[in-house]
């Protein structure tokens, strides 16, 4: 692979358009109204983007309604090259997305780069499923007639991003929606407009029809989502975000029965047993702790830790958190970025301090560097207790608290007592253990032995408040199709 060439943030952020996208065409919002897009590792503004109005999003989503018929009747085989185009795209102008990535949200730039891929990939797998939906044909009990099933596209969507992955989130949703033949009315978070808006044009230049896409950034999000939902066109909701706003967005969806897929918060636990290879464990919980500064909802929140080799890991975890060098994500040598923004570096700061205040020990970190941009330093607790906020609060930020645990039926009842189920770790060499532990969690996804479970060929999301359906995998497109059966009699 050739090494990475990034372009300056000034480059990345000029090329982007900042108008809405609607109807295969650019334009100012209603009003002429514009929101700022900050730079999280300075504080400063990168540039404003259009900000959209309740008439906008209307417009989209009547743009979406018009385009519907003649996609939905499209030939799957031009879907699918459609969104292989895009994937080479991506593929092609990594260095430059993962670059914009860095400005608008703070990542490191090899992790940006990481997630250019990732998110390409999405594109890459749908436009292979794109020409593998199914339907069937069959007698029926009573031999006299045919049942002949079909799928067809859900309709017009729409979908919500969060701002922590704001590529791969965008084409997690977007690639399995062309597959179907479904359009689409996209709403990026408004901290990170650019990647989706970056996107769109991507998908434009790959020759996806006007209309198929539409992208609304707004600061209005209640004022421009609720009536789309409630109005009665939209077919689909996909939402990634918290458990809070996903209530929110489900009670919105109930009076036109939107159907909803949801992926919500986390609470992941990341249990080690005692005859865990601690240099696996250590690694897995790097990753699962780490990526993207600990912002997603995928990372390792509760620690707990076999007594017998507690003080062992939780030291050796502090050695590397403590030795990763903090700073702006497009600074050489940076692997740790900034928080999205100063609100969410407070949550981490008062959910720290709330663990010391309860007893819990700093083995590294812990205090908030002066200077600009929204920075905390990778931190590990020890001796936390399960009283303290953090243990019931998704944190979203670097830091790893270690509890202790001496018994198996003891650790999962802890580990299942919350009302999130995502995913979980589990480090094991014993193979009864493994397949027991991971049946027993009450979780979607179990990270055995690894810290990474995402991936665009695996079925990704959670039960309990953490979600509802599944994104990626086989399963991935299901969401965006209904199941038409037709009685045929002889």
């Amino acid at each position: 692979m050739s090494t990475p060439s990034y372009p300056s943030a000034a480059e990345v952020v000029a090329a982007v358009p900042k108008q809405l996208y609607i109807a295969g065409s650019w334009s100012d919002a209603a009003g002429g109204q514009t929101m700022p897009v900050d730079d999280p590792a300075t504080g400063e503004v990168l540039c404003d983007v259009a900000d959209a109005a309740p008439a906008d999003g209307q417009r989209a989503l009547a743009a979406a309604e018009e385009a519907q018929e003649k996609w939905a009747a499209t030939a799957p085989r031009e879907r699918s090259e459609i969104l292989r185009r895009a994937y080479e795209l991506i593929v092609e102008r990594a260095d430059a997305l993962a670059a914009l990535m860095t400005a608008e949200m703070g990542k490191p730039l090899a992790e940006a780069r990481g997630e250019a891929a990732y998110a390409a990939e999405f594109f890459r797998w749908f436009s292979e499923e794109a020409v593998r939906v199914e339907g069937g044909f069959s007698t029926l009990p009573d031999g006299k007639n045919r049942m002949l099933l079909m799928r067809r596209p859900v309709g017009p969507c729409l979908l919500i991003t969060p701002w922590n992955f704001p590529l791969a989130m965008g084409t997690r949703k977007i690639g399995p929606a062309i597959a179907a033949g479904c359009t689409m009315v996209l709403k990026p978070a408004p901290q990170t407009p650019l990647s989706s808006l970056a996107l769109a044009g991507i998908l434009a230049e790959a020759g996806l029809p006007a209309g198929v896409l539409n992208v609304v950034t707004t600061s209005r999000a209640g004022e421009v989502v609720e009536p789309l939902l409630t109005g009665g066109h939209v077919r689909k909701l996909s939402f990634t975000g918290s458990t809070q706003v996903g209530r929110t967005l489900l009670a919105q969806s109930a009076p036109a029965v939107v159907r909803t897929s949801m992926e919500l918060g986390g609470n992941a636990p990341f249990i080690v047993f005692e005859d865990a290879d601690l240099d696996v464990a250590v690694e897995g919980a790097m990753t699962a702790k780490m990526r993207n500064m600990g912002e997603a909802c995928t990372a390792a929140n509760r620690f707990f830790v076999h007594s017998s080799v507690a003080a062992e890991f939780a030291d050796r975890l502090a050695r590397r958190m403590g030795g990763l060098e903090v700073g702006p994500g497009n600074r050489p040598g940076v692997q740790v970025g900034p928080l999205i923004d100063r609100a969410g570096r407070a949550k981490v700061e008062e959910l720290v301090a709330d663990a010391v205040a309860r007893g819990a020990e700093v083995l590294v970190g812990g205090s908030t560097p002066e200077g600009p941009g929204c920075f905390y330093p990778p931190t590990v607790l020890t001796g936390v207790s399960p009283a303290s906020r953090l243990m019931e609060t998704e944190i979203f930020g670097p830091v790893a608290a270690v509890l202790t645990f001496d018994d198996e039926d003891e650790v999962l009842a802890t580990a299942n007592d919350t009302e999130w189920g995502l995913v979980g770790y589990v480090f094991t060499q014993d193979l009864g253990r493994s397949l027991r532990v991971s049946e027993r969690l009450e979780v979607g996804m179990v990270g055995l032995n690894t810290g990474l479970v995402s991936n665009p060929a695996a079925p990704f999301g959670g039960v309990k408040q953490s979600g509802l359906g599944r994104e990626g995998g086989r399963v991935g497109i299901d969401e965006f199709l209904e199941y038409k059966y037709v009685a045929v009699p002889v």
